[in-house]
């Protein structure tokens, strides 16, 4: 295989983690380096004190609301809906900062990758997977934010009418009722103060979420761009073998792709874990937004059905993204076999076919990105996610 040197392998790994760096810096999650400064990791520390401490003042009150007032089951599911987007998105901001090393690990693998980059056409094929991993990442935050966001804009905006005493008080409606023995917003500004707070605190669990999915995204796309790159390297390398009588190069090949395969074990390893909560997380949401749904459908509220559906768009996107891309993993790993095969190796030397074969047995081998390790990521999946949650709809319909 003939080399002729890439250039802007800097440029090119800047690039492609570009979003993923947009999305962690500001809630301190980024994985820091070696060339990371003290005041840097001072700035990242405050950064996650504020973050949780945003978060537990949204939950607590809304959830002791859940769980001490008499309620209906109604009023119950609608508080149900953003406490448990807090609750888990902070667990997922946990989950990242405790995979900062492998976080780290993977922006390396990505850095060095585009680093060693021998051939334009190999650039080429891994700019264009670059640029895909960035389109689902801007979609991913997107979505996200524009859904979450826009309930709460909508909710914001109107007002309530409250009466203390003899006093009648003009509020704004908060997007998710709290506990008012704990925190009475019928007084101003704690009316105002709990709302910016829920608002915050929403908007650094929209951040995790949407991170932890463009992540997930660009690593994915990354990998399978080289894998495309080892499978144009297998037909180059026989290609060139049948016309010359030499062999070198096969190395190589098996480096790259064994290479990959550990990205991926990588990959596996920082996201099964949050991959089981976000599939029990969107499951419930999927649950309760249908719900919320057919309840405003029913009200014929025009303005709350809208943003409710928003937020259904973006929980199916979301959870479409991970599944789809574990299956494409899964795919262009098997696909290393087939690309072997389909090769002319039947002209080349017993022993050189035997070497070959060892790489059709090899990819053989499934490689999976799951969930929890119970569950495989695959368009299956995704279609199980909104059947599941459909039957608790119909089971929490019955309840109330």
């Amino acid at each position: 295989m003939t080399n002729q040197p890439a250039t802007n392998g800097k440029a090119n790994s800047d690039y492609s983690l570009q979003l993923n760096r947009w999305l962690l810096k500001p809630i301190g999650a980024w994985p820091s380096s070696s060339s990371t400064t003290r005041l840097e990791k001072i700035f990242s520390f405050v950064l996650n004190i504020t973050c949780y401490s945003s978060l537990v003042l949204a939950t607590i009150p809304s959830l002791l609301r859940m769980l001490l007032e008499d309620e209906s089951v109604y009023l119950k599911v609608k508080s149900l809906g953003p406490v448990s987007h807090w609750i888990v998105s902070s667990i997922n901001y946990t989950a990242l900062l405790l995979h900062s090393k492998n976080i780290r690990r993977c922006v390396e693998h990505m850095e060095d990758d585009w680093r060693t980059v021998a051939k334009d056409e190999d650039q080429q094929t891994m700019m264009r997977n670059a640029k895909f991993g960035r389109y689902v990442a801007v979609s991913c935050a997107i979505f996200m934010q524009g859904g979450v966001l826009g309930f709460f804009f909508v909710t914001a905006l109107n007002t309530v009418e409250v009466r203390v005493g003899n006093e009648t008080r003009m509020l704004h409606a908060l997007p998710c009722t709290v506990y008012k023995k704990l925190v009475n917003v019928d007084e101003t500004p704690t009316n105002e103060i709990m709302l910016l707070v829920q608002f915050w605190a929403s908007v650094i669990a929209n951040s995790s979420t949407a991170s932890i999915f463009s992540l997930a995204a660009v690593l994915a796309a990354h990998a399978c761009g080289q894998l495309n790159v080892v499978m144009a390297w297998i037909t180059e390398f026989v290609n060139e073998s049948r016309k010359t009588g030499g062999f070198k190069g096969l190395g190589v090949i098996v480096e790259r792709h064994l290479r990959t395969l550990n990205l991926i074990g990588h990959i596996e390893n920082v996201m099964n874990k949050i991959y089981f909560l976000e599939m029990f997380r969107c499951t419930m949401n999927i649950c309760n937004l249908s719900y919320y749904i057919l309840s405003e459908w029913s009200d014929q509220d025009i303005q709350n059905l809208a943003t409710y559906i928003m937020i259904y768009i973006s929980i199916c996107f979301n959870i479409f993204v991970i599944c789809y891309i574990g299956e494409i993993l899964t795919e262009q790993c098997r696909k290393i076999g087939e690309v072997v095969y389909m090769t002319d190796w039947y002209y080349l030397p017993s022993k050189i076919i035997l070497d070959l074969s060892l790489i059709i047995a090899r990819s053989n081998v499934l490689v999976r990105i799951t969930a929890g390790k119970f569950v495989d990521m695959s368009v299956h999946t995704f279609g199980d996610v909104v059947k599941t949650g459909f039957a608790y709809l119909n089971l929490l319909r019955q309840m109330t």
